[in-house]
């Protein structure tokens, strides 16, 4: 146990705003799992002559192995580290991109995608947990910036995943990507072995819990909830919308582009969120941006039906 004083000097210290660094080249590495699917989506169509539903099951594996994935690497970063499971992460994402490259046929492809989907979920919950033991007053901005690698992922990769289907094909793409993976994240975790500080006073984990009047499975069944109920609107339009300029004829290129956009304004909306919860805390940030996107689904609503009735 460390005496107040030296976990002070640990907490919000330049090696805590190096691991926030390192973290978010992890995440921004291993999240091409998040969007290398939807770039390759006219790709694998053609390759396997499927139609777009079923060409969209890689995605839907790849989801549900994030989500399982997310509970076992958390797991394995309470108790080992999270050296640990960053390492299975990076293994299962090489191992699953060779074989992705090589799959003969869809379902396999599919399958192959939910490990992808797994070993990219190492770089997101467990970081964000280690991250957020190395801060106190600035825990919301530094946990904002490490959530921010998805975002910043799918700011680069489209674009650069598109040029080397467009050049080298799918499949060696895949098998690109799969040494990249190995190349750099090993080397890099190997820079968050020291184990988070511990203060000498532990805080109830479920005091915040307590203040609104609910038990802690409670409020994470509610979070899970808001968690789904927000991605579900965002997930349908960053799946499909490079297939679907292609569909519309404005090509597959300027649909990564598009979808690279997208992302980016993802990455202001974070690091702001993650300024206002260190400000206001995090139960009054999830109020406001919770209200922001009902206001935008009622308004795409209503603008869509007034479409539709004209």
């Amino acid at each position: 146990m460390r005496t107040p004083a030296s976990f002070q000097a640990e907490v919000e210290s330049p090696a805590a705003w190096l691991r926030v660094v390192i973290a978010v080249l992890l995440g921004t590495i291993s999240s091409v799992a998040m969007w290398s699917m939807p770039v390759v989506l006219p790709a694998i169509e053609a390759e396997f002559t499927a139609a777009r539903a079923d060409a969209s099951l890689p995605y839907t594996l790849a989801m549900l192995g994030f989500a399982l994935g997310g509970v076992v690497m958390g797991r394995l970063s309470d108790r080992f580290g999270v050296v640990v499971p960053v390492v299975c992460g990076a293994f299962a994402l090489s191992g699953g991109y060779v074989a992705a490259g090589l799959a003969p046929n869809l379902i396999l492809f599919a399958l192959i995608y939910g490990l992808i989907g797994f070993g990219a979920s190492a770089t997101f919950g467990p970081l964000v947990a280690d991250t957020s033991q190395w801060f106190t007053r600035r825990r919301g901005i530094a946990v904002a910036i490490v959530s921010c690698g998805q975002y910043i992922a799918g700011t680069i990769w489209p674009p650069l995943l598109q040029h080397f289907i467009a050049t080298q094909g799918w499949r060696a793409t895949h098998i690109g990507i799969a040494v990249f993976c190995a190349v750099t994240m090993l080397p890099l975790v190997s820079a968050l072995r020291r184990r988070a500080p511990t203060p000498a006073t532990t805080a109830d984990p479920f005091a915040a819990a307590a203040e609104l009047g609910l038990s802690p499975n409670a409020l994470l069944i509610l979070l899970c909830v808001a968690g789904l109920a927000c991605c579900v609107a965002m997930s349908m339009p960053q799946v499909h919308i490079v297939a679907y300029c292609s569909d519309l004829g404005y090509g597959v290129a300027r649909g990564a582009e598009m979808l690279s956009l997208m992302l980016a304004s993802g990455i202001v909306s974070r690091i702001a969120a993650g300024f206002i919860a260190d400000r206001i805390g995090g139960v009054a940030t999830l109020l406001i941006s919770s209200s922001c996107k009902a206001w935008r689904s009622c308004s795409i609503f209503s603008s869509t039906a007034w479409r539709l009735s004209t």
